[in-house]
């Protein structure tokens, strides 16, 4: 995995069909994505139980290209391991997921990948300032994490272009996670942005025996942000 600030989009499995998460993962491949997204809730940092190391271990065989496990838990330190035997290709956890976020970004680098850090709406760009030279992602929230289909946080675009200016030539991705459609994903590119998220955006439509339309959506979103930056 190498660094590039292309757009790419990946979308979250969160909205796919549960009963066949391999399918659906080789399906939006097919189609166009470029991550697939691996939302990780536990019920205490966010209100919502999702999938654990054994999910992920599963899909990995289901996937080509990247696979981008977002950690929505806490304590996440103890659970940093498995996930990457898991076979994450960029783990990303939580400012307030720990005591210690240097530490985990550490740990998660100590396992040969990529170490992600997100920032929930209310989490200032500034708790970034003495990170980001070790950090290869930065997930910001544009809704508040734990459901899928909430509305875009218009406020964030903001917080991606500080964001942006922080980050200067540092090979750093900024992605964004949350309401991203063919409407929202023009505004994120346009202020920064390179990883777009988007789980209904993507699944809207589609399933995994008529797949077409998650290319379709795919293809709407990543010409959006495109033209965004043109």
């Amino acid at each position: 995995m190498t660094f590039s600030p292309a757009i790419k989009i990946a979308p979250s499995i969160l909205s796919a069909d549960f009963a066949n998460f391999g399918a659906e993962c080789e399906a939006i491949e097919a189609q166009g994505a470029d991550w697939v997204h691996v939302d990780v809730m536990d019920g205490h940092f966010v209100p919502n139980i999702t999938f654990g190391p054994a999910t992920c271990a599963a899909i990995r065989k289901h996937i080509k290209g990247v696979m981008d496990v977002h950690l929505m838990i806490a304590p996440v330190d103890a659970y940093i391991d498995a996930f990457a035997r898991a076979g994450a290709d960029v783990l990303t956890a939580h400012v307030e997921a720990g005591p210690h976020i240097h530490r985990t970004l550490q740990a998660i680098r100590g396992h040969g990948i990529k170490a992600g850090v997100a920032l929930n709406p209310g989490t200032p760009v500034e708790s970034l300032d003495y990170l980001l030279d070790m950090v290869d992602l930065v997930c910001v929230m544009t809704v508040n994490p734990g459901f899928g289909g909430q509305r875009f946080i218009h406020s964030q675009i903001d917080k991606v272009r500080a964001l942006r200016a922080r980050i200067g030539d540092r090979p750093i991705h900024i992605e964004i996670d949350g309401g991203v459609t063919p409407e929202t994903a023009p505004l994120v590119a346009a202020a920064g942005a390179d990883v777009l998220v988007a789980g209904s955006g993507v699944f809207k439509g589609g399933s995994v025996s008529d797949p077409a339309p998650y290319g379709v959506n795919i293809r709407a979103i990543r010409a959006a942000a495109e033209a965004a930056r043109a």
